[in-house]
């Protein structure tokens, strides 16, 4: 099956739009920009998810902020990693859809698909949330309109990704260079300093480090560490949408992940040894990165800009989703298992059908959560781990397999990091599970079902066209042309001339309903049409029913039987309005006639536009 449909659903031919350029396509530094924003911004929650959950064991858990840190770290190397092996053994895209599908057979393939799927429309959803969250905190008179606000963000993100990954690149880079720039700068600041210069912005605000608790066990550092892994969402984005770069695409994407990794590896152990310098606590009401700034930086207007530039960055990291869903979706569609219109581009290389399912998905989310981030952080994150373990599991086999030059350290690196991506997932589901996560744990096999209902559909359809078989030779058969007619006009003469040049006979269909009315315009037609003499029978069609379709689609059905072996042809004639305005003054006779033929009936469909 091709990547193409027709309006029955299916069609043998792959045909794509022709590249238009390397100038639609990504560098390494404008992929950083489009695809690593997700992974970024999560630098503004990935270290307070860590020290929320270490305040349960008051000031002693705190004190594993670094360690615990450390180790996410060490895991984001490991994925790094992996993922760089991924793009060279999968130059097409797709991550961990494409590995196990190569290696771990269709259904594993699925679930990986299912997941990242998930992840990347709650990563819009959380992304715009979170965004517009750190906007009403500096402007609370906003809180109320926070789902509106959502919504626009939202449109001017698809609106810029329907220009072009390129597009939204360019308009990105600025963004993300500040918030680098302004944390790094933090950072940096930060350990030249002995105490904070500044607690303003956490004063009169209550703590939240729970008292007298000195003991840290096992199981609170592993929910730590799951609750910080959502600083590692968006690192597989860039592996998943290798095609959107230039030639050499693969080496571009790899050089990618690899500045995403450091930069964000050094953001997160840069903010953690902060945290442990500074002594910081959470506070209600106030970030652990606003405490940071103010505490490196003082509460003067580098503190404003961090926060706005955190704000800005939250609400684009959105865009990670819009750069690497519409690729995994055109795989999807090219194995069957989505339709097919996923996989078109339109210009400037844009999956424009999986943008638009992408913004209107997400939508959704927002309107059912109502602007809320802390309704949707419970489902985030747990579909990528699931994709990583997979990914991760296929690689140990597809080097096993290849067994190529030091394939046993390849094998064992990702071996490692699917043990820890693996145990990650299982910790962020138990943990989550009833705070929402139990939705993901449904949506999945759900969605992996849908995927199966659509490639055996595609199957079926696939086996009454004879795809990949030859087909008989074509022959000619008598052709029959109908036009329905309710006056005699232009539009009526230029239909008749396309009609006879079209078949072998042409027949005028006018339809006659029992009121006085219709009887009496039918019978001046009738008149009319004898004077007028055009070589075209007109046919009467009584109908008891004020319908328009049926009686037409009846004749049609009898001339199967009146007449086998006639090839029957609807041509449909309408007018054409200079104005887009003026369709709305036509009375879409013609659409609801073309819509009985093709429901009812095998016969072609010809709609003929008549421009005023």
């Amino acid at each position: 099956m091709s990547a193409l449909t027709t309006e029955n659903g299916a069609t043998p031919v792959v045909e794509e739009p022709p590249d238009s350029g390397a100038r639609h396509k990504l560098t390494a530094v404008t992929g950083l920009a489009a695809l690593s924003l997700d992974a970024m911004a999560s630098v503004a929650y990935g270290p307070e998810a860590i020290v929320l959950v270490l305040a349960a064991a008051g000031g002693y858990g705190l004190g594993f902020t670094l360690p615990v840190t450390l180790a996410i770290a060490g895991l984001l190397a490991v994925l790094v990693a992996s993922y760089r092996q991924v793009i060279a053994a999968f130059p097409d895209g797709g991550g961990s859809y494409a590995v196990a599908k190569a290696h771990l057979g269709r259904r594993t393939s699925l679930v990986a698909a299912g997941s990242l799927v998930l992840d990347y429309v709650l990563n819009v959803a959380v992304a715009v949330t979170a965004g517009v969250a750190a906007l009403t905190s500096a402007f609370p008179e906003l809180y109320g309109d926070r789902l509106w606000i959502c919504l626009a963000v939202l449109v001017l993100i698809t609106g810029v990704n329907l220009r072009g990954i390129v597009e939204s690149a360019r308009m990105f880079i600025a963004p993300t260079a500040v918030f680098i720039g302004a944390i790094l700068v933090l950072i940096v600041v930060g350990l030249f300093r002995d105490a904070p210069v500044s607690t303003a912005a956490s004063a009169g605000h209550a703590s939240a480090l729970a008292d007298n608790a000195t003991t840290v066990g096992a199981l609170l550092l592993l929910k730590a560490f799951a609750s910080g892994c959502s600083a590692l969402t968006g690192v597989e984005a860039i592996a998943n949408a290798v095609p959107s770069f230039r030639a050499p695409a693969a080496k571009r994407a790899m050089r990618a992940e690899v500045a995403l990794g450091a930069l964000l590896g050094v953001m997160l152990i840069g903010l953690s040894v902060l945290i442990s310098r500074f002594g910081l606590q959470p506070v209600e009401g106030v970030t652990v990165l606003a405490q940071l700034a103010d505490a490196s930086l003082g509460h003067n207007w580098a503190f404003y800009v961090i926060q706005f530039a955190t704000m800005v960055l939250l609400a684009l990291s959105a865009n990670t989703s819009f750069g690497g869903l519409p690729v995994l979706l055109k795989l999807l569609a090219r194995d069957n298992y989505l339709p097919h219109v996923f996989g078109l581009k339109a210009d400037r290389q844009v999956h424009r059908h999986g943008v638009v399912w992408l913004a209107v998905v997400s939508a959704g989310l927002l309107v059912f959560s109502g602007g809320d981030t802390n309704t949707l952080v419970p489902l985030f994150a747990i579909g990528v781990f699931v994709g990583f373990t997979i990914a991760q599991t296929g690689m140990v086999l597809h080097w096993r397999r290849g067994r190529g030059p030091r394939w046993a350290a390849k094998a064992l690196l990702n071996g490692l990091g699917a043990v820890l991506t693996g145990v990650s997932a299982i910790v962020v589901t138990a943990t989550k599970f009833h705070d929402g996560a139990w939705l993901i744990v449904i949506a999945l096999p759900v969605l992996v079902l849908v995927f199966e209902s659509v490639h055996r559909a595609y199957g079926r359809i696939g086996e009454r066209l004879g795809v990949g078989r030859v087909p008989e030779p074509p022959h000619r058969e008598r052709s029959l042309v109908l036009v329905p007619v309710s006056s005699l006009t232009r539009l009526t003469s230029e239909a008749l001339t396309a009609a006879v040049s079209l078949g072998d006979e042409v027949r005028a269909l006018t339809v006659c309903h029992p009121d006085p009315e219709d009887l009496a315009a039918t019978e001046a037609l009738e008149r009319d049409w004898a004077l007028w003499n055009p070589g075209v029978t007109l046919v009467r069609l009584p109908s008891e029913r004020r319908s328009l379709g049926r009686p037409i689609t009846a004749y049609v059905r009898d001339l199967g039987t009146t007449e086998p072996g006639t090839r029957v042809t609807v041509l449909i004639p309408e007018a054409e309005p200079e104005h887009l305005w003026q369709r709305a003054l036509q009375n879409q006779r013609g659409a609801v006639v073309a819509h009985a033929v093709r429901r009812d009936t095998n016969a072609v469909v010809c709609r003929l536009r008549f421009r005023c």
